[in-house]
């Protein structure tokens, strides 16, 4: 018999993400994307004008960037000092402890899957207007979503760096056009005179205002992902800091003027009435008066690639937190294996690629509203479930710079995230009562609480799992939290890159 021996060999997978390869324009790129500046102006603004009716919209984005902005003086300040795709899973599991580390990695997984999910319950809608210029008719909805989850689906198995590169040229086409139309609504005022009454608090401090409030903060949602991608930029330290700052502030800025113009247009006095009547195509709408058909074709075809980059943005967002819990083994080792030729997380990707096919099916075989049921609904359920997410880890930076210091000023370990905390348990005690309203469903609907219910149910079964790995897998709960360095602080069957081969 021929001897054998066992060799190494260069596995094809890795616990690491690629390092060194976003820069901040990148990480702005998949903030500002999983934000998707031309669906929020054109959907979230409208239906705030019109089901909400509250004028004062424009200062509710100003007034939510400023709560958002004291946020990310702790959370910034932390990142400095806990790198991890995880983000909120780790920076919590290092300020309130590994169980309630874990039962908010329950919550983001559902959070950021029904965002990345039920972006595919639109993109038929989105598609259209634009196959029925072109083609003169368009397929079943469930067609272009399949054909949009083909796609995400295959960049989220490259390098990152990649999905950097499309994502800017969407963002930036669909940035521009914006500001386009913008600039038509403000030179077309209505009666001939700019109006500033949206910026006014008599406008927005009315009934009403928590559901504004509520919906202002849904159109920030991807803000907190630059930390996600910490490990794989530059220089995190400089990178992670100005991209979330960087990115609060254009948000803001781009969701404020957008806002405003568009009651300039149409007055602020008929604003409610027309986006009740218009809905998503009164942005469109305006624009053919005052910029021609071109424009609205340039506008919905960007409409449509807007809704793409968020996919994009928010599969790698959902992928690193399944590769992060992998790593860690909180999650199945194999969710914690990397490409070594792309640095791509390829288990997550995929099994996140799987959940979208299956929801698309299921939805197009039971013939399910699309647009209400999934990307309505997943929307508001995953933009409240990020909401906790975020109120929790400013509790969690202020817990942690209590027991560590770490050398951070007053002002960013307690001032400003203990501000921003009060703030956001607020924005949530209004969430809640108006989550009816929000979903547009009656007050008595078993979703009014049953969808919102959602999360603390999965965070208490995240809360039971850690301490049943604290009982019997004592090893995997000591690595719970330490990203990176996860990998080196215990050595697991599946480590070894051992094979036998004969001679």
């Amino acid at each position: 018999m021929p001897p054998t021996s066992t060799v190494d060999r260069p596995s094809n997978v890795s616990e690491a993400l690629a390092r060194g390869r976003l820069g901040i324009p990148s990480v702005i790129f998949f903030v500002l994307s999983a934000a998707a500046p031309l669906t929020v102006v054109a959907g979230v603004v409208t239906t705030g004008y019109g089901v909400i009716g509250v004028t004062g919209i424009p200062l509710a984005f100003l007034l939510v960037a400023a709560v958002l902005a004291l946020f990310s003086v702790g959370y910034v300040a932390m990142s400095r000092k806990v790198e991890n795709a995880g983000a909120f899973y780790a920076y919590i599991s290092r300020g309130l402890g590994r169980p309630a580390g874990v039962g908010a990695a329950w919550v983001a997984l559902i959070a950021y899957n029904a965002l990345q999910v039920g972006l595919y319950g639109t993109i038929g809608a989105a598609a259209n207007p634009v196959l029925d210029r072109i083609f003169g008719g368009h397929p079943h909805w469930s067609v272009v979503a399949l054909v949009a989850w083909a796609l995400v689906g295959l960049l989220g198995l490259l390098r990152v760096d990649l999905n950097g590169l499309v994502l800017a040229a969407l963002l930036v086409a669909e940035i521009v056009v914006i500001l386009i139309f913008d600039l038509g609504q403000i030179g077309n005022p209505a009666d001939g005179q700019v109006s500033f009454a949206a910026f006014s608090p008599d406008n927005l401090f009315v009934p009403g205002v928590g559901a504004v409030l509520v919906l202002a903060i849904l159109g920030f949602v991807g803000f907190e992902s630059a930390v996600v991608f910490s490990e794989e930029s530059k220089d995190p330290k400089r990178t992670v800091p100005l991209a979330t700052y960087l990115s609060v502030a254009i948000i803001a800025g781009l969701y404020a003027l957008s806002s405003w113009t568009m009651t300039v247009a149409v007055g602020p006095d008929q604003i409610v009435e027309q986006a009740g009547g218009q809905g998503v195509e009164l942005i469109f709408n305006l624009a053919a008066a005052q910029l021609g058909d071109t424009a609205v074709t340039i506008g919905q075809a960007l409409f449509l690639t807007s809704v793409l980059a968020a996919m994009i943005s928010f599969h790698n967002t959902t992928a690193r937190y399944t590769f992060a819990l992998g790593r860690e083994r909180v999650l199945p080792a194999v969710f914690g294996q990397t490409s070594v030729r792309t640095g791509a997380p390829r288990a997550a990707s995929v099994a996140q690629s799987v959940l979208g096919l299956v929801v698309i099916l299921l939805y197009a075989v039971n013939d399910w509203d699309p647009v209400v049921k999934l990307f309505f609904w997943g929307g508001t359920t995953g933009g409240f479930g990020v909401l906790l997410l975020i109120a929790t880890t400013s509790v969690a930076v202020i817990v942690y710079f209590a027991r560590s210091g770490g050398g951070e000023n007053l002002w960013r370990r307690a001032i400003a995230p203990g501000v921003a905390t009060i703030a956001l348990f607020v924005i949530i005690w209004l969430a809640v009562s108006n989550f009816a309203n929000l979903l547009g469903v009656a007050p008595d609907s078993t979703l009014r609480w049953a969808l919102p219910a959602v999360y603390p149910v999965a965070a208490v079964l995240g809360i039971v799992w850690a301490l049943v790995l604290r009982s019997n897998r004592p090893d995997t709960y000591a690595r719970i939290g330490l990203g990176a360095a996860s990998s080196a602080a215990a050595v697991t069957p599946e480590t070894p890159a051992t094979v036998e081969v004969t001679r």
